[in-house]
């Protein structure tokens, strides 16, 4: 067993509106995006399921062609392999789930 608390997480600066803290389990990745606002996330895909929950904030997702504007409390499921991005609308935190876990970033 293994604990973790955000607060010891190191943050990856994406670029200055955006960052990344992420934790590495065997099979799946999660981590939590602080973005300010205007803070993009452009459009690409993973071979990797995606569950992102927004915990505070709201942005508007690009995803398979389509555009919504998701809040605090909500969820999104991304199928592996469908392209997507986002823009914050306002200072956003979202936790992100990945599987199988994300071997392309640094651990």
């Amino acid at each position: 067993m293994k604990l973790f608390r955000w607060d010891h997480v190191t943050e990856e600066p994406l670029s200055p509106l955006f960052k990344r803290q992420a934790i590495h389990g065997e099979k799946m990745t999660v981590a939590r995006m602080h973005l300010l606002k205007d803070a993009r996330g452009d459009l690409h895909q993973h071979p990797h399921e995606q569950l992102s929950f927004i915990l505070s904030g709201r942005l508007r997702f690009f995803v398979g062609g389509e555009e919504k504007v998701l809040q605090t409390g909500d969820i999104l499921l991304i199928p592996p392999d469908t392209q997507h991005g986002v823009l914050a609308l306002e200072e956003t935190v979202i936790l992100d789930i990945f599987s199988p876990g994300r071997e392309d970033w640094p651990r």
